[in-house]
């Protein structure tokens, strides 16, 4: 309860606007880096698919890794987006 008590009178020191503009970069920023899960779980789709094509055709692996590297570079930068999103919420708001 006391903990409870704690945050209740930080809240009621603050202004409104300025306690609700924090709390929505907050949960901005976590939602923002929540961008990197899907990205994980894309390259690592992507490369098990690789190995697998490299698998049934290893006289092609030149072109099935250039292919794989090209598609996880595209797919990093939903990654760094949101990286970068949740810095610039986190720190300039």
């Amino acid at each position: 309860m006391n903990f409870l008590t704690q945050v209740f009178n930080f809240l009621a020191e603050m202004s409104v606007g300025e306690g609700l503009k924090y709390l929505g970069a907050a949960l901005g920023a976590g939602l923002a880096v929540l961008t990197g899960l899907g990205t994980g779980i894309g390259q690592g789709g992507a490369a098990g698919k690789a190995v697998e094509a490299v698998g049934r055709q290893p006289e092609a692996v030149g072109a099935i890794r250039s292919t794989m590297i090209m598609g996880q570079a595209v797919a990093e930068t939903t990654g760094i987006y949101g990286f970068v999103t949740a810095i610039l919420l986190i720190f300039v708001f």
